[in-house]
């Protein structure tokens, strides 16, 4: 299956809500494919920070644009009960007409939202089990108007949702993983498989790991019988030590490095960098990409 290139923007919701607003309906104008909003109980790089929650800022942005599409990026499990989780989705794809792109994580221990919130910062075993029956309710509940389902760790009974979502068989499912047990996961059930390489990796190094995670999650989907490339591949840039916003060649090398190995969906930080802020994506190099860089993508992909 051939993807076609798509390019989206992420932004923290560490900013007052008007420039938030600015922000996603300049990026919309600009021709972006999508924008995406993070979502933890606070900012887990600085907690101190100002702060609001990532699907009612998601409901409220959806209002506020017409045409691209949005998603979370990606959705805590840590305090989200799946079926109002589910029930989220199938409104937001509704107020969005139909532009929902629906991503889940099964984040980590180092998450403060475990304390924040009062739940047990569970071992990895049980976090990915939890995570595999979050993923299957949410499945099942977005493609059937009833669900009943019994796992070890959450139980929904005949559980209705009316009317169904616009989008068909549901939202794209997006699933952030990076070691064997989530891979495995979104080999199942992933339309998109989304990673960001790892904290600080050089340039080699990242392509490196993301080799290996791709090739990984192409065995998972041939034991499961599927065909691998019904997964779109889809980075999130800016956790590694490529600098892409340096000038409109360096961001080309970064996109055409991970072409390479079979990606085609690019997710920046706007107006933050995760690394440094000497990184950041300013304002005219947000524009320069949307005008120069993604055509010309655009235009070889089509070759």
């Amino acid at each position: 299956m051939n993807h076609p290139l798509r390019f989206g923007i992420i932004s923290l919701q560490d900013l007052p809500w008007p420039t938030l607003v600015e922000h996603w309906q300049h990026i919309e104008s600009l021709g972006y494919d999508s924008l995406w909003i993070a979502d933890h109980f606070v900012n887990p790089h600085n907690i101190d920070d100002n702060w609001f929650d990532g699907w009612s800022l998601l409901a409220a942005l959806a209002a506020q644009t017409s045409t691209i599409r949005i998603g979370t990026l990606v959705t805590n499990i840590i305090y989200r009960n799946p079926a109002v989780l589910a029930r989220q989705a199938q409104t937001l794809d509704h107020i969005s007409n139909g532009r929902l792109e629906f991503g889940i994580g099964a984040t980590s221990e180092r998450d403060p939202s475990h304390g924040m919130t009062g739940v047990e910062n569970w071992s990895t075993s049980e976090r990915v089990k939890r995570f595999r029956e979050i993923i299957e309710i949410m499945d099942h509940m977005l493609r059937n108007e009833s669900t009943t389902y019994h796992g070890d760790y959450y139980q929904v009974t005949d559980a209705r949702i009316k009317p169904p979502a616009i989008q068909k068989p549901r939202p794209p499912l997006t699933i952030a993983a990076a070691g064997p047990s989530t891979l495995k996961i979104a080999a199942q059930y992933a339309d998109s498989w989304n990673t960001f390489g790892g904290f600080g990796l050089s340039t080699q190094d990242n392509l490196a790991v993301t080799r290996q995670r791709s090739e990984m999650l192409d065995e998972f989907c041939a034991k499961l019988g599927r065909d691998p490339s019904e997964i779109r591949r889809s980075f999130l840039v800016g956790f590694t030590q490529d600098t892409p916003f340096a000038s409109l060649d360096a961001f080309h090398d970064c996109i055409g490095r991970l072409q390479e190995l079979g990606f085609s969906e690019f997710i920046f930080y706007y107006d933050y960098h995760p690394l440094s802020s000497d990184n950041c994506m300013t304002r005219a190099m947000l524009e320069r990409i949307a005008t120069e860089a993604i055509p010309a993508l655009r235009s070889q992909s089509s070759i």
